[in-house]
């Protein structure tokens, strides 16, 4: 399949299944996304919406964070990842918020990534979620995904992905694109064992059709038979081993036969 025609039937499908697809962090406005997604580098969204409902409650806007303290900051967040330097970028994010930008959250990339915490795929998260920019965030998901379905080619690094990602998608899709990835690899197209059995896309699916061809199937098969050998000779020991305990506590040491 062309890589055009590839890209087509991504879209096409998502368009028609999920065409409203988002961000699964609670938010009510810029600043609140904003937040939520520094807190989410390397943890979970869920733990994310866990923690943030008491942090936006005490600190509603840049200003009020703005004049808070890493230390603060530490108490309602201590549970997600890396609490000490995120309650640190957090203070600071707001701080360069309020003097910088007024307290609004800028929509332009190289704005965004000049406040602590905030990376390129923060901005481009931020660029496409509240302004729909064609900004296309790349995280393990994203990156994964795309490379698996064959979207990207030696796409070896985050923004080599996005970089092809933002050339063949449709300008109009891209920040909705970045959603479609993001979940469909956080419940389908997951890191470990696949769920290909359930997968609408294995019909254009770059890893799928490499992974389903004949010989891998038959190379599948061998492993499993070969694990399936390993497990019974491990069983056999471990019967084995029990008949010899049993004979040793009562007390018959002569010579023993045990068939396998």
């Amino acid at each position: 399949m062309l890589r055009k025609e590839r890209y087509k039937a991504f879209v096409d499908y998502f368009s028609s299944h999920q065409p409203d697809a988002e961000t699964e962090l609670h938010y009510t406005n810029p600043f609140e996304l904003l937040v939520a997604v520094i807190l989410s580098a390397q943890c979970t969204d869920k733990r994310i919406n866990q923690v943030t409902p008491a942090l936006f409650e005490r600190f509603p806007d840049a200003a009020s964070l703005s004049e808070s303290s890493p230390e603060e900051v530490f108490d309602y967040i201590r549970s997600v990842s890396y609490p000490n330097n995120k309650s640190k970028h957090l203070v600071g994010m707001a701080k360069k918020l309020v003097t910088a930008f007024n307290g609004i959250v800028p929509s332009d990339i190289d704005d965004l990534q000049t406040m602590p915490g905030v990376g390129r795929k923060t901005a481009n998260v931020i660029a496409s979620v509240i302004y729909n920019a064609p900004a296309m965030a790349v995280d393990t998901h994203v990156f994964r995904v795309a490379n698996r379905i064959g979207l990207t080619r030696n796409a070896t690094t985050p923004l080599a992905v996005e970089k092809q990602l933002v050339q063949y998608l449709p300008q109009d899709r891209i920040y909705v694109a970045h959603h479609w990835l993001i979940l469909h690899g956080r419940y389908t197209c997951v890191a470990r064992n696949p769920k290909c059995q359930i997968c609408p896309l294995t019909w254009f699916c770059k890893y799928y059709g490499q992974t389903q061809t004949v010989k891998a199937l038959l190379k599948a098969e061998a492993n499993t038979k070969r694990k399936k050998i390993g497990l019974k000779k491990k069983n056999n020991a471990k019967k084995i081993a029990g008949k010899l305990k049993k004979l040793e506590m009562e007390g018959n040491h002569d010579t023993i036969f045990i068939s396998k």
